[in-house]
């Protein structure tokens, strides 16, 4: 669940990213991704993942901006408990990649947003001498367009995750960022 939870902190990162791209602005406005977010879909080739695939349901994420440097909030359902914690992403080198060593070292990148309700981001994390990936769709509703949730599992194809390796995560409204 760790995985999942600095993965999704990543992709939210890397919406800062694809907007400055798709903006054409030098700067990102990052104004624009900071809030809360639900994570309503995943693929992963991380076997851990695959194998909790059916355990898994849609989990929160809050982005505060400080300065250039980004607070990403997440709150995860667990079978045991809702776990939360807070992760700090600063930019790389790269335009629009940020990294985080919490709990792992990780990278987000925004591969499409529309600037308003959707973001789909690439993570990637190392974790026991692998890389592993993530692409996660996030949503500023627990309600997804099923136009959004089809261009997801198109980008996640393109990116070499099979059928099997995406997924759309359940509701659920107990495990939230700001309630206990």
């Amino acid at each position: 669940m760790r995985t999942v939870g600095l993965s999704l902190g990543l992709a939210l990162l890397c919406l800062l990213h694809v907007e400055a791209e798709d903006l054409g602005a030098g700067e990102l406005d990052t104004s624009k991704i900071a809030g809360k977010w639900y994570i309503t879909a995943m693929a992963s080739d991380s076997e851990s993942y695959l194998q909790r695939k059916d355990q898994l349901k849609m989990a929160m994420a809050g982005i505060e901006v400080l300065g250039k440097d980004l607070k990403v909030s997440f709150a995860i359902p667990t079978p045991e408990r809702c776990m939360k914690f807070e992760s700090i992403y600063k930019p790389t080198s790269i335009p629009g990649e940020y990294y985080s060593s919490d709990r792992g070292n990780k990278t987000a990148q925004l591969v499409d947003t529309d600037g308003r309700t959707y973001v789909i981001i690439f993570a990637t994390r190392e974790k026991e001498g692998k890389i592993l990936h993530m692409l996660r769709l996030y949503s500023r509703t627990r309600w997804v367009r099923p136009r959004i949730t089809d261009l997801f599992k198109t980008f996640a194809k393109m990116e070499g995750f099979s059928e099997e390796m995406i997924w759309i995560l359940p509701r659920q409204d107990k495990c939230r960022l700001d309630g206990p």
